[in-house]
């Protein structure tokens, strides 16, 4: 019987159970979730990392997109409340789309 002890999405639960298996699971508390969505986000972004094809890297993207909502929600506010800071931040600082690296300063 494998172990995973990680956060899954909300539904896996009864996938599992249509299988003829029970899928032995937990609710977290507050603080063990949020750092469950960190470690999550993290398996996410490591996924996305490690992408073959425009198509795993997409939907790795997707899986990292819905930690970041459940992070916004985890620590009291919206994904729009994040997507408000990311918008005051390009407008301010520019974003990514000049390929710009930096090589040091003189």
């Amino acid at each position: 019987m494998p172990t995973y002890n990680k956060l899954i999405r909300d539904k896996i639960p009864g996938m599992v159970a249509m299988t003829g298996k029970v899928a032995n699971t937990k609710t977290l508390s507050d603080s063990e979730y949020k750092k469950a969505l960190q470690k999550k986000a993290n398996e996410e972004l490591t996924e996305y990392l490690q992408a073959e094809n425009v198509g795993q890297a997409l939907e790795e993207l997707a899986d990292l997109l819905e930690v970041i909502h459940a992070l916004a929600d985890a620590h009291g506010e919206s994904f729009q409340a994040v997507e408000t800071i990311r918008k005051k931040k390009k407008e301010q600082r520019g974003g990514f789309e000049d390929k710009v690296f930096l090589i040091n300063v003189e």
